[in-house]
């Protein structure tokens, strides 16, 4: 159920950016961009959170640059990748994490630079695995719409 409930989000809020969005372009500007791909991402993934009582999430716009530069680079390993796996996809973020200071901890702060998820794949809750399908279906379903 939880995962039907899921997907109906991120499809939802999908449909709702991108149709936001053509109706403000006209058909020849109507390709997204990665960051606009990392835009919805980042705002279903929102939306999830806000699911589950996790209210700590920020619209795209009110986001610190690293949160969102760190949506673009998953959009691009996405794509480089061919399409990633769940766990390839968690992999990268946690490596990207990583690389930028960050460790476990468990909350979330980004003075500390600690995150929960900061784990290997296979520790993390069925509910924060879930993201990495989400993200990938997300990029995989805008991937023909992308310039």
């Amino acid at each position: 159920r939880s995962t039907r409930r899921t997907a109906n989000i991120a499809l939802a809020t999908t449909a709702r950016l991108r149709n936001r969005r053509i109706e403000a372009h006209s058909a020849e500007e109507d390709w997204m961009t990665i960051e606009q791909v990392a835009e919805v991402c980042h705002e279903v993934n929102r939306a999830y959170c806000g699911s589950m009582g996790d209210g700590s999430q920020v619209a795209w716009g009110d986001s610190p640059e690293w949160q969102r530069e760190s949506a673009v680079n998953g959009v691009k390993a996405h794509i480089s990748g061919g399409g990633l796996t769940p766990q390839q996809s968690h992999e990268s973020w946690l490596a990207e994490k990583v690389e930028n200071g960050w460790v476990y901890g468990p909350k979330k702060d980004a003075t500390a630079k600690t995150h929960p998820c900061c784990v290997a794949y296979e520790y993390l809750p069925r509910e924060q695995r879930a993201k990495d399908y989400i993200f990938g279906a997300i990029v995989a379903a805008l991937l023909p719409y992308m310039d």
